[in-house]
């Protein structure tokens, strides 16, 4: 269930609402006159956040070289690496 403040709550317990959110690595989001608004989270939160999407985004291209066929052998790479850290 995800956790919900008002504004009010964020400009009046905003100690309370770093706590939280360091203490369970989640997002807490912020409404404004009763709407959704902002999600708020920590920076280590949001660093893992943004590295999860980074490495997804990665896989992502290594699948669409595998599917347009831009592959070599798993060999020929090795001993592409290999003798690169011979030089």
């Amino acid at each position: 269930m995800p956790t919900i403040k008002s504004s009010a709550d964020l400009r009046n317990g905003y100690n309370e609402i770093s706590t939280f959110c360091h203490t369970y690595n989640e997002p807490v989001f912020i409404t404004r006159n009763g709407k959704g608004d902002l999600a708020v989270m920590s920076i280590e939160t949001y660093e893992r956040l943004v590295g999860k999407f980074e490495l997804y985004g990665l896989i992502m291209d290594g699948l669409d070289d595998v599917k347009s066929g831009n592959t070599r052998p798993f060999s020929e790479a090795m001993a592409d690496i290999r003798s690169r850290r011979k030089r």
